[in-house]
C-alpha cells in the first residue's frame, strides 16, 4: 500500500530528493573519493562561494554544526562572564547552549503568538532584565523559527541604539527574504545549520556562517581551525576544531543548485495548507514582505496530543517543536527570565504541531493530511 492510499508517510521525504539529484549527487561523491582531499578539499571552497552568492555576502564559512555556527561568532567578540546575551525561550537548546559554553549567561525572552519569533519589544524586556540582574546586554541572537525570518529591522535598529551585536540564528531559515533581502544579510552575523532535516540539509552534520565583515571573516576562519595563522602550526588565538567535510560540502553544492526551486515549491505547498486546514486550527502567520523557508509547517491546535496520535493512528506523522521552553529545562532554570515572565513560550508549548512538509509532498497526499487533520480536531 502506497502513502496516498493510506501507508504510513514520510515526514520529510529526502529520499524523493534524493532520487532527483542521484546522478550529480553520486559524480560529487564519486570526484571527492579520486582526488582523496577530504578535509579543506576544493569543494569547500566552491560551495563557500557559491551560499555567499545566493544570500548575496560577501563571506560564507563553513563549520563542523549548526550549534559552532553560533558559538564561534561569540568567541569572536570575546564574550564571557558577567556579559549578557538575548534569547528566546522558544527554541532548541543550541541557541542557548553556545552562550553559556561561552561563560556568558542567556536571558531568555518570549516569542509573538503568531510568528514564533521574538520581536524588538520582548528583547527590550530583556535588556532590561539583564541590567537588573548586573549584566551587561551584549548580543542578541533572534531565532528565524520553522524558517520565517525576524523583523530585523527593528532588531538591528536596537540593538545599534544599545550598542549590542545580532547574530540571527538561520538554522531553519535559509532561502527565506525579507523585502527582497535574503536570509544571510539581514543581520552582521547569520548563522545556519546543514543537519539533514533542514531546507538546504547535507548527509551529516554542517553549519555556516555568513557576513559582509571581512575583519569578521578572517577572524572565523582562524577560530574554525584551531586559531591558526599563517599555517596549522602558527597558532594566533585560542580556536576550535570545526571544519566542514568536504564531502557534505559536494552534496551541498548539488542541493544548492535546486534551492530555489524547492523553496518556491515549499511556499505552494504551506498556500495550500492555509487554505485547506479548518478553522479550528491555527495556521502560521507570514508578514506581507516575508518569504518563509517552510523548514516546518506548524499550526497551533487545542488537545494537540489527542490530535497527534489520532493522525499517528491514520499513518499520519507530526513532531512537537518544543515540548518544553528552556527557562523551564533543569539545565537553564537557573537564568534570567524577561519581566512578565514568558506566558506564549509556554502556551506554545502546549498547542504546537508540525504537519509533514517538504517540497516533494503531492496534493493527493497532502489532501490526506488535511482530512485527516480534519477529522482529528473534531474527534
Amino acid at each position: 500500500m502506497n502513502a496516498q492510499q493510506g501507508g504510513a508517510l514520510p515526514f520529510i521525504d529526502l529520499a524523493a530528493q534524493r532520487e532527483r539529484l542521484q546522478p550529480g549527487l553520486n559524480e560529487a561523491i564519486a570526484r571527492v573519493l579520486a582526488h582523496g582531499g577530504f578535509i579543506n578539499g576544493p569543494e569547500v571552497k566552491t560551495f563557500e562561494r557559491e551560499l555567499a552568492d545566493f544570500a548575496g555576502v560577501a563571506h560564507a564559512i563553513g563549520c563542523g554544526n549548526g550549534t559552532d555556527a553560533l558559538y564561534l561568532p561569540l568567541l569572536a567578540h570575546g564574550l564571557g562572564a558577567g556579559d549578557a546575551v538575548l534569547v528566546p525561550s522558544f527554541t532548541f537548546v543550541a541557541t542557548a547552549e553556545v552562550v553559556v559554553l561561552t561563560g556568558a549567561t542567556p536571558v531568555f525572552v518570549d516569542v509573538d503568538a503568531d510568528t514564533f519569533n521574538v520581536t524588538a519589544d520582548s528583547m527590550k524586556a530583556g535588556i532590561a532584565e539583564a541590567r537588573r540582574a548586573g549584566l551587561r546586554p551584549r548580543a542578541m541572537i533572534p531565532v528565524d523559527l520553522f524558517g520565517l525570518p525576524a523583523d530585523y529591522d527593528a532588531i538591528n535598529a536596537l540593538a545599534n541604539a544599545e550598542g549590542m551585536f545580532v547574530i540571527a540564528d538561520a538554522a531553519q531559515s535559509i532561502g527565506g527574504s525579507r523585502a527582497g533581502h535574503r536570509v544571510g544579510g539581514l543581520a552582521t552575523i547569520t548563522s545556519t545549520s546543514f543537519f539533514p532535516s533542514k531546507p538546504l540539509g547535507c548527509y551529516g552534520d554542517g553549519g555556516a556562517i555568513l557576513t559582509n565583515d571581512d575583519d569578521l571573516a578572517e577572524q572565523l576562519r582562524s577560530l574554525r581551525a584551531h586559531g591558526g595563522g599563517k599555517d596549522k602550526y602558527d597558532n594566533i588565538r585560542v580556536g576550535v576544531n570545526s571544519r566542514l567535510d568536504t564531502l557534505q560540502a559536494a552534496i551541498l553544492s548539488c542541493k544548492l543548485a535546486i534551492f530555489e526551486d524547492e523553496i518556491r515549491v515549499r511556499g505552494r505547498v504551506a498556500a495550500r495548507y492555509n487554505a485547506s486546514l479548518p478553522s479550528d486550527v491555527t495556521t502560521p502567520r507570514i508578514f506581507n514582505d516575508a518569504v518563509s523557508a517552510w523548514a516546518q509547517y506548524t499550526v497551533r491546535v487545542k488537545k494537540r496530543d489527542a490530535v497527534a496520535a489520532d493522525l499517528k493512528a491514520k499513518g499520519i506523522p507530526t513532531a512537537v517543536y518544543y515540548p518544553k521552553p528552556l527557562h523551564l529545562q533543569q539545565a537553564y532554570r537557573g537564568f534570567p527570565v524577561a519581566s512578565g515572565g514568558l506566558a506564549v513560550s509556554e502556551r506554545l508549548a502546549d498547542e504546537v504541531l508540525s504537519l509533514p512538509m517538504h517540497p516533494y509532498l503531492d496534493e493527493a497526499t497532502q489532501d490526506r493530511i488535511v482530512e485527516g487533520m480534519r477529522s482529528a480536531v473534531n474527534a
